[in-house]
């Protein structure tokens, strides 16, 4: 069974461009109208059993407990974003590599600073955050966001704060790939004080979504090489860049998966 694709390449009904939300309408609003009322009687200081047996119903109904939002786990997509000269390298290799994997990016986009943090930085069992492949939970992730309005923070390199988002490709694979070996980092895998959840991701996730609703914050490291095969998706900015990634594929003879237009992922935010 095939699924309807909109121009850009996304499933039906799922592209912004195509298909824009639609704020909800607000609930009609009812006039008062008069009525008779009634004395109430004044209510009963509840009894320390009453109390008891309220308390203990609140907490099975999740009462006054914030619950995790947003969709399944398995059901998510991860996004790495990185600049088109380095997709060359990525495609020859047939992997994305981590740093301490032997990734030497032509466009790095993180400051030295940075790579020293993330060399250093334990997620907890002694392996090392420069040792994963970093993915974002949305395409809007507060780093990528950062980035696409400038790159002017101390997380950023000079090629980076040089760049264009419109040089950039985002490489989307389904969350289902994130095994028992992939660590959540509650926050930025390159700041002191940010934890870590190792295995288990679905359960870190909806954890972090109680604090971070939109996650973007949050990064999912898994473990270096991530096979191309796994990328089920490509967004580009444009339709030139689009044309410039399916030749790249051509060059080394693969198959390409999807690859989408969809110019708001390289806008900038607001």
């Amino acid at each position: 069974m095939t699924v309807a694709e909109c121009i850009h390449g996304f499933d039906e009904g799922l592209c912004d461009i195509c298909f824009p939300r639609v704020a909800p309408e607000a609930p009609p609003t009812v006039a008062a109208s008069a009525t008779t009322t009634t004395r109430a009687r004044p209510a009963r200081k509840p009894t320390r059993a009453t109390a008891s047996r309220i308390t203990a119903s609140r907490r099975i109904a999740g009462v006054g407990v914030a619950a995790p939002t947003g969709p399944p786990f398995a059901s998510r997509r991860l996004y790495h974003w990185t600049h088109a000269r380095n997709l060359e390298a990525i495609l020859l290799d047939g992997v994305v590599k981590s740093i301490a994997g032997g990734a030497d990016p032509d466009v790095d986009i993180a400051a030295p600073l940075v790579r020293e943090l993330r060399a250093a930085a334990d997620v907890g069992d002694g392996t090392k955050v420069d040792t994963y492949v970093p993915f974002a939970l949305t395409p809007d992730a507060e780093r990528w966001a950062e980035l696409r309005e400038g790159g002017i923070g101390a997380q950023f390199s000079t090629a980076a704060r040089l760049s264009s988002p419109t040089e950039y490709v985002m490489l989307v694979v389904p969350a289902t790939v994130a095994g028992a070996d992939a660590v959540v980092a509650l926050g930025d895998a390159s700041a002191p004080a940010t934890g870590f959840s190792i295995g288990d991701p679905a359960r870190a996730v909806a954890k972090a979504s109680r604090e971070d609703p939109e996650l973007a914050g949050v990064e999912v490291l898994l473990p270096g090489p991530v096979p191309m095969t796994a990328v089920t998706m490509i967004g580009v900015p444009n339709e030139p860049m689009r044309t410039r990634v399916r030749r790249m594929f051509d060059a080394v003879e693969g198959s390409a998966p999807r690859i989408v237009v969809h110019p708001p992922w390289f806008t900038p935010a607001g």
